[in-house]
């Protein structure tokens, strides 16, 4: 009895797999969260997490310190979550889960940064220590503001797209899939013009290099 040959998994399956709707959902879900975690986190680094007086000769002097004055950690971090976000879709299998790691880590440390430096009178007691030319002088009526957890937010939005990349990011393309070599028969190469813009373009959608 002659066995009948294992059927291969055609191309057009994985394609359907990739763009199940809980594959697009989950997709748009995390560039969408990734990308305004990153924001947020970025522009909160920027205002001012803590503000007081210091003490001089001729009076008070009003000082305030930034969130990266407080810590660098914050905006460090999230260019690096917007690194790893767009690098998920130019890796593959065990690439994507470390990289998907990698992002959500990114918004953990945000986070946890965050919450440290919500409260923290350093920064300010450096400027105080810089303005009176004293060492050992500190801020006074010292307030903090809400930013600390603005970019706490922020990471914790990383850090679900992190989540998400790693649940469902075999189930997303990469970037490159269309431009490797298949198993089947090759197609003639198209002559392209080099002076023809459109014709650059029709190239890159064929999947063929035009400078070749």
């Amino acid at each position: 009895m002659t066995a009948v040959p294992k059927a291969r998994t055609s191309p057009d399956s994985d394609a359907a797999k990739t763009s199940s709707p809980g594959g697009r959902r989950s997709l748009a879900a995390a560039l969408l969260l990734g990308a305004l975690g990153a924001t947020v986190a970025l522009l909160a680094s920027r205002q001012p997490w803590a503000e007081g007086e210091a003490q001089t000769v001729g009076g008070a002097l009003h000082q305030s310190a930034t969130g990266s004055d407080v810590t660098g950690v914050p905006a460090a971090l999230a260019i690096v979550g917007l690194a790893a976000l767009v690098a998920v879709f130019a890796v593959r299998r065990s690439g994507r889960v470390l990289v998907s790691l990698l992002l959500a880590l990114s918004g953990a440390g945000i986070v946890a940064a965050g919450l440290l430096g919500a409260s923290d009178t350093a920064a300010l007691d450096e400027k105080a220590a810089t303005v009176t030319g004293d060492a050992t002088a500190q801020i006074s009526a010292v307030s903090h503001s809400v930013w600390p957890y603005v970019a706490c937010a922020g990471g914790a939005l990383l850090l679900v797209a992190g989540l998400l990349a790693l649940r469902f990011g075999s189930r997303w393309p990469a970037m490159g899939g269309r431009y490797e070599r298949g198993s089947g028969p090759r197609t003639r190469k198209q002559k392209v013009d080099p002076d023809r813009p459109e014709d650059l373009w029709k190239a890159l959608d064929r999947g063929e290099d035009p400078t070749g």
